[in-house]
């Protein structure tokens, strides 16, 4: 058993569901990236999704299209990317998901992005703008099956489009609370659920939430019918918030902690 398929089913044993926490790598540079997440994962956080930084995330609100653009100013690339995720398996056994656009998979090469993130200690991958259909390009050149390919699935997907997806994915699904972009406001907590639990109808695979999920009380609505909510943006905007401040990787530990204790 993988560690993703270990975490979830550890977690329902508890009756949590999981905190999974998404950060650009190297923002606001490789050194306080590092401390920021290896924080978050000694407070509590059950998965990671380690974003690559990328000049066009168009899935993503402002916050943390500004969060790539840091990273990328201060040097980081896919190779500090990997070079990340070793330091961090050194010191956490949590499952890592890193989280990209294909572009710079493509670049780099599907083979050695495959084998360096297995190498490294990366779990499962999640590319937002690879849809099914598509994906054997790249996973079809894969040497093995050690990298879970996440798959999102949006409010607005038709129940038989629901199934293709599910049979194509590994890991988790990752359910898109809402349309818009990453940061947008506005949670329809009815709709959340009705999709949640016709997901999980389909699907035997964990279903996590995301996008517009800030506060523990979001957290704690979200955990009644997901296994896992998924927080990207109120990590990020904590990041920008305190670009200067020392305290900002105390800061850091203390919100995963609050929104951890809101899945129990």
């Amino acid at each position: 058993m993988n560690r993703i398929d270990t975490t979830f089913t550890k977690l329902k044993e508890k009756g949590e569901s999981a905190l999974v926490g998404f950060v650009t790598a190297g923002d606001p540079d490789f050194s306080r990236s590092l401390d920021i997440v290896k924080a978050m994962c000694m407070s509590g956080l059950d998965v990671l999704e380690l974003g690559i930084p990328f000049s066009d995330p168009t899935a993503d609100g402002p916050v943390i299209q500004r969060s790539s653009a840091r990273s990328l100013q201060n040097g980081m690339n896919l190779t500090s990317v990997m070079a990340m995720t070793r330091e961090l398996r050194k010191m956490t056994d949590i499952p890592i998901i890193l989280f990209s656009y294909y572009n710079p998979i493509l670049a780099y090469g599907q083979v050695s992005f495959y084998e360096e993130a297995v190498a490294a200690g990366a779990d499962g991958l999640l590319v937002v703008d690879l849809p099914p259909e598509e994906s054997n390009e790249m996973t079809g050149l894969w040497s093995g099956e050690n990298l879970a390919l996440i798959r999102l699935v949006a409010p607005t997907t038709p129940r038989e489009r629901m199934a293709y997806i599910s049979q194509t994915a590994a890991g988790f699904l990752y359910l898109v609370s809402k349309t818009g972009v990453t940061g947008s406001d506005g949670l329809d907590l009815t709709e959340v659920s009705a999709n949640t639990a016709e997901l999980k109808s389909i699907s035997n695979l964990p279903v996590c939430v995301g996008f517009g999920i800030s506060t523990p009380a979001d957290v704690a609505a979200i955990a009644i019918s997901a296994d896992g909510v998924v927080v990207g943006t109120a990590f990020e905007q904590i990041i920008e918030d305190n670009l200067e401040n020392p305290d900002l990787v105390t800061i850091m530990g203390d919100t995963v902690r609050r929104l951890k204790a809101a899945t129990i």
